[in-house]
C-alpha cells in the first residue's frame, strides 16, 4: 500500500500547504516544490530535515521501502526505481519537484530518476558521502571524514547539519528542568555514544571518561547531566556509573521516547563533554555555542588523540575496521579524526582534560553556508 505524502511547512509540521510552484514557470521563491527523499539512517534523516527546515520552504516527505537484494542500480550508478518497493513507499508522481534533498547510496538512483522525469529541471542536493561522481548532483554537502576531493559542486562543512535551534533548546530545557532543578549548579552535560569504526566505548574507556567528568563537576561544585545513546552498551553504562561520586542525572536511552532529555541536556548544561565517536553529537554540541570537550576512545592504529592515546577496549570488528582503513579503498571507510582536527584548529573544541576552549568565533555557520549554496541553485541570494 502506498504511503500517503504530506506537505509540511517548516515550523508547522502538521499544517498542509496547497500552493506549490508552477512547473511551467519554475520555482517561486515563496513556495518552490521540495521533496525530501528521507535517508534510511537516523543521522541522515536528521540532516535532511534540518536543511529543509532551515531553507524555510514547504517540503514533502517521501519515505521509501528498499529491496535489500537489489544492488545493480546503485552499484552501476543507474537512474531507476528497481531498488524500491513501490507499493510500500510514498508515491513518486507529477508534479515533479524543483528540488530533491536526499542522502544514502540507495537514494541516489531515485533522485536521478526523478530529475529525468522532470526533463532535467529538478535540482539534486545530496548530503554526506556520494557514491556517484559529484557532477551527477547539483550540490553535495559533506564533511571531512569522507575525504572527498575538492570540486565546484562539493560544499565541505566542518560538521553535519543539525536541528539545534534556540527555540528548540529553550523548549526542551524547560521540559527537563523539573527533573534536575534539585541538583547543584553549574551543570556539566555528558553525552555518551558507542562503538564506531575502529573505536570502542567499552568499560575501560567509560570508566576513564567518568572519572574525568566527575572530577570536572567536583571542581566546580556542580553536577552532571548524562545521556546515553542507542549505541551505548550496558557494560559501558555500568562502568561509567560505578565511577561517579558527584550528584548526577542519568538518562538511559530508549527507542521512541518522547521524554528523551537529550536536547534538554544540551540546553541546560554550562559545558559539554561528548564522546568523539559521533560526529553528529559533536555537531549538535557545537551548535549550542558552549564549551565543548571531546572524550577520545583510543583506536586500533588510528588513535583519536595521537599525543595522548587512550587505552583500547578490545572489539574484533573495531580491529577489522582499522585494517579496512589501512588496506581498503578510501570510499569504503571514513576517518573521523579529520573532523576532530578541524574542530581543534578552529578552536571550537578541546580534548577532555585540556584547558577550557575559547568562546566560539563569528562567521557563517555550517547551516548558513549550506542554505546559501542551495538557494544559489535557483538564483536566490
Amino acid at each position: 500500500m502506498l504511503r500517503a505524502a504530506v506537505i509540511h511547512k517548516p515550523g508547522s509540521m502538521n499544517r498542509p500547504v496547497t500552493t506549490p510552484s508552477d512547473p511551467a514557470t519554475g520555482p517561486d521563491e515563496a513556495n518552490p516544490v521540495v521533496w525530501l527523499v528521507t535517508g534510511y539512517r537516523a543521522g541522515e534523516r536528521s540532516q535532511i530535515l534540518a536543511l529543509a527546515e532551515a531553507l524555510g520552504w514547504p517540503f514533502e516527505l517521501k519515505t521509501l521501502s528498499y529491496r535489500k537484494s537489489e544492488f545493480r542500480t546503485s552499484l552501476f550508478r543507474g537512474s531507476d526505481l528497481r531498488g524500491v518497493r513501490l507499493q510500500q513507499s510514498s508515491e513518486l508522481a507529477p508534479p515533479w519537484p524543483d528540488l530533491v534533498i536526499s542522502a544514502g547510496m540507495r537514494n541516489e538512483p531515485v533522485g536521478r530518476w526523478i530529475r529525468k522525469q522532470s526533463g532535467g529541471r529538478t535540482r539534486l542536493v545530496h548530503i554526506g558521502r556520494p557514491w556517484a561522481a559529484p557532477d551527477r548532483f547539483d550540490l553535495v554537502i559533506t564533511t571531512p571524514q569522507y575525504r572527498l576531493a575538492t570540486h565546484e559542486r562539493v560544499l565541505q562543512n566542518a560538521m553535519p547539519l543539525n536541528q539545534v535551534t534556540p527555540e528548540r533548546l529553550a523548549e526542551q530545557g524547560q521540559r527537563l528542568l523539573p527533573r534536575v532543578e534539585h541538583l547543584p549548579k553549574p551543570f556539566t552535560g555528558v553525552i555518551l555514544g558507542g562503538n564506531s569504526g575502529p573505536y570502542t566505548l567499552g568499560p575501560k574507556n567509560a570508566a576513564r571518561i567518568a572519572r574525568q567528568a566527575d572530577r570536572m563537576a567536583a571542581q566546580r561544585n556542580g553536577s552532571l547531566l548524562i545521556s546515553t545513546s542507542a549505541r551505548t552498551s550496558q557494560a559501558a553504562i555500568q562502568a561509567f556509573q560505578q565511577h561517579l561520586e558527584v550528584p548526577h542525572y542519568l538518562y538511559h536511552w530508549q527507542p521512541d521516547d518522547d521524554s528523551n532529555p537529550y536536547f534538554g541536556i544540551l540546553a541546560l548544561s554550562d559545558e559539554l563533554v561528548v564522546t568523539a565517536d559521533s560526529i553528529s553529537m559533536l555537531g549538535e554540541a557545537c551548535a549550542t555555542g558552549k564549551a565543548l570537550y571531546m572524550a577520545d576512545l583510543g583506536g586500533y592504529g588510528y588513535p583519536m588523540r595521537p599525543e595522548c592515546p587512550a587505552g583500547v577496549d578490545f572489539r574484533l570488528t573495531g580491529l577489522t575496521y582499522s585494517w579496512l582503513m589501512r588496506f581498503g579503498p578510501l570510499r569504503l571507510s571514513r576517518d573521523i579524526r579529520l573532523v576532530h582536527r578541524q574542530l581543534l584548529a578552529e578552536k571550537r573544541a578541546v580534548w577532555l582534560g585540556q584547558p577550557q576552549p575559547s568562546p566560539a568565533t563569528g562567521g557563517l555557520s555550517d547551516m548558513q553556508r549550506a542554505v546559501s549554496r542551495v538557494r544559489a541553485l535557483f538564483g536566490y541570494s
